[in-house]
């Protein structure tokens, strides 16, 4: 979790949720196995499918699957935020899909800022978020 100075604690192991939408999860999958070095510093969590994903193509990964997203997932994920338990969010959001489930989104994007957390909603951004972050 972010400090007032904007810092990430480095008592505890630092935690990533990984999220993403149907039509970015071929994308979540290639982030996830160019970056497979980094990401198996951090605890990883991840919705049901994008997990799944994400654990297909990069074995080696230690992932906490939760819910689908349309299922929970993403209020699983906004709970672990609020609870001070996740410490940057990479969701690769569609903008040119309908989602059923769009009032869950809108709310775990909500509780990323209200907590303050790191947030990257594309691929350019979580390549500079997890260049940044130092897992412990």
């Amino acid at each position: 979790m972010a400090g007032s100075d904007g810092q990430l604690s480095a008592a505890r192991r630092l935690a990533v949720a990984l999220v993403a939408h149907d039509a970015k999860k071929s994308e979540m999958s290639d982030f996830a196995a160019a970056h497979q070095d980094a990401l198996a510093g951090f605890e990883l969590y991840a919705t049901g499918t994008t997990g799944a994903r994400v654990i297909e193509r990069c074995p080696g990964l230690l992932i906490t699957r939760l819910k689908s997203g349309p299922l929970g997932g993403d209020q699983q994920v906004g709970a672990l935020i609020a609870e001070g338990r996740i410490d940057a969010l990479v969701f690769f959001v569609d903008p040119l899909s309908p989602h059923p489930h769009d009032v869950d989104v809108k709310a775990l994007t909500r509780l990323a800022l209200v907590y303050d957390i790191p947030l990257a909603l594309n691929r350019a951004t979580a390549e500079r978020l997890i260049g940044s972050l130092r897992p412990t």
